[in-house]
């Protein structure tokens, strides 16, 4: 992930005062540990500040505004009962090249101010920090006490003072002081410019040195006097650019820049930038957390269920000892006759095959009473077989639910939008509902997912659930009576339905065209081929009481799916 750098932290300061000063606070709602949103009004318009000093995503733009969820956090509310209704007056760099924003507030425009906003970007040091007008602290977003650091300490009701400055000389040099600079100690020119100057991030030495036409890996005793001339020109324009504040802001192949160099996509101002590349990044973050999460809590589940699956399927396997047991304990009634005290066992004819049979005795015990033993395991291994059955079907069933969970996690592989994030949320959710998972804060129902949805080469409409929710719409809301509804044969997969319109008949690439996406679709994905079946909406049943996404079918017809055609052409 890119770090704001002090170019780019100019950049967003030089928009917002062109355009957000003066401005009212009238909101604060904090958004995470690293996120406090502040919501401004100009005379024209709203909108919502965020402030994060996130340790890889330290930051300050325009972005969206806050979810209609409660903010439970102390430090927002401190915040807001200090700052509400107060005046945006100022946003200044703290210290020549360095990366402190001081958010100035005062009671009205033209007012001095009365409140100083301090947000460090610094990596893994970015803070906010509230100060009154003689710098003493009044709340922080993180606190540092000298258990943390030994260098500087940032704690409530001390005297708020600026990080340390970095030892490294102001990049705004002649020619000839700041060539015999970087030129001192031979090296890789990247590392040389890095090493000696405040203010400059690796981005925008790559991107200078890049504009110069030079390789950023070329060593200093390389280069030629033109180079060095052509360097300093395109070095000149970079603080030329941070004094008049003409940038360029731009989406590049890598990340971002604002000096326009190899822009992928532009026409963006900063804040717009900054706020698209950020919320990406950590929504990308944030879903792959929690789909790891999800899919590692559902493998635990899964690996204790066929635990107890097998114990199950053991204590049924020894109940099917109990006709055994009943036969011997029948033999033994039928046989009183050749009993003799001390028999340890006897061998007896089977009644069907005329086999010998032994049958262990207690010599203390006459063959009544041995037979009347037999007859009381066998009685007691029948009830275990009535009693456990029913446990293993349960445990069968959820077994084939979290599977069928685990395989719609499966097609959630790779962040791509928005929607795969609420999808999966949807999933959470359900988890939550069917007591597998246990959160202190749920969230909150949004907008809905839509499954996918394909034309088959005749034109008919293909739809795909992609998780439990969208499989039980699909199947029980959106079908229709002409429809052909498709799923893999004794595999976890996505409901599919076909769309056929009334006097319409699907021709076998079509079929054929379902097949494979529900095979795609489906837990066996990797698969050459796929056994799926199709029938008609009217013949797939919800089990009462059954989990979301099963059902039971009938009236099917198999069909071959190839998953790899489809992974093919999305290739």
């Amino acid at each position: 992930m890119q770090s704001v750098d002090f170019t780019t932290l100019i950049a967003s300061c030089t928009e917002l005062r062109h355009g957000w000063l003066p401005a009212r606070l009238e909101q604060f709602y904090q958004t995470d540990r690293y996120s406090v949103l502040v919501a401004l009004r100009t005379l024209k318009e709203k909108a919502w500040l965020t402030l994060s000093w996130h340790p890889q995503a330290a930051r300050i733009c325009l972005g969206d505004p806050p979810p209609r969820e409660p903010d439970t956090f102390t430090f927002s509310e401190q915040l807001r009962h200090q700052l509400n209704g107060l005046t945006l007056t100022d946003i200044l760099i703290l210290s020549p090249w360095e990366r402190v924003v001081d958010l100035r507030l005062a009671k009205r425009p033209g007012d001095p101010p009365i409140y100083h906003l301090y947000l460090e970007v610094m990596g893994k040091y970015s803070n906010l920090i509230l100060t009154d007008n003689n710098n003493q602290v009044i709340t922080v977003a993180h606190q540092v006490g000298p258990s943390q650091s030994s260098i500087r300490t940032v704690q409530t009701g001390q005297s708020y003072t600026p990080p340390p400055p970095v030892l490294k000389k102001d990049p705004s040099q002649t020619f000839v002081l700041w060539q015999e600079n970087i030129k001192l100690i031979p090296g890789q020119l990247q590392n040389q410019l890095l090493a000696n100057y405040q203010g400059l991030s690796p981005v925008v030495a790559r991107t200078i040195i890049e504009k110069a036409n030079l390789e950023y890996q070329c060593l200093t005793d390389t280069l030629t006097e033109d180079n060095w001339q052509t360097l300093y020109n395109y070095w000149s324009q970079w603080l030329e650019t941070l004094e008049k504040g003409q940038f360029q802001p731009g989406l590049t192949q890598s990340g971002y820049t604002v000096l326009g160099c190899q822009i992928k996509k532009g026409s963006l101002s900063t804040q717009e930038l900054l706020n698209s590349y950020y919320s990406n990044i950590l929504k990308q973050e944030q879903f792959n957390r929690l789909l790891h999460q999800l899919k590692q809590k559902i493998s635990n589940l899964l690996s204790k269920l066929k635990i107890k699956q097998q114990g199950f399927s053991k204590r049924l396997q020894q109940a099917e000892l109990a006709d055994n047991y009943q036969e011997k304990a029948n033999l033994l009634m039928a046989n009183l006759h050749q009993w003799q005290p001390g028999l340890s066992s006897i061998t007896l004819a089977d009644f069907t095959n005329g086999e010998p049979v032994t049958i262990a005795l207690q010599p203390d015990k006459n063959m009544i009473a041995n037979a009347q033993n037999l007859y009381k395991q066998s009685q007691k291994l029948k009830r275990v077989h009535l009693s456990v059955q029913p446990l293993l079907e349960e445990t069968q069933a959820e077994i084939d639910y979290l599977a069928n969970v685990l395989s719609s996690l499966d097609h959630l592989e790779k962040y791509q939008n928005q929607e795969d994030f609420v999808i999966l949320e949807e999933i959470q959710r359900e988890l939550i509902a069917q007591k597998y998972l246990e959160v202190t804060r749920a969230p909150l129902p949004k907008e809905q997912s839509q499954p996918h949805r394909h034309l088959s080469p005749s034109g008919f409409e293909l739809i795909i659930g992609r998780n439990n929710r969208q499989n039980d719409q699909i199947t029980f809301s959106v079908s229709g009576n002409y429809d052909l509804w498709f799923h893999t044969q004794q595999v976890p997969s996505s409901h599919v339905l076909l769309r056929v319109p009334p006097g319409s008949k699907p021709e076998e690439v079509d079929l054929q065209f379902a097949a494979d996406w529900t095979a795609y679709y489906s837990q066996a994905r990797l698969s050459q081929q796929v056994s799926v079946i199709y029938t008609l909406p009217k013949y797939v049943y919800k089990p009462k009481g059954s989990k979301p996404g099963m059902v039971i079918y009938k009236n099917e017809t198999v069909i071959w799916g190839c998953p790899d055609r489809v992974g093919k052409k999305n290739s």
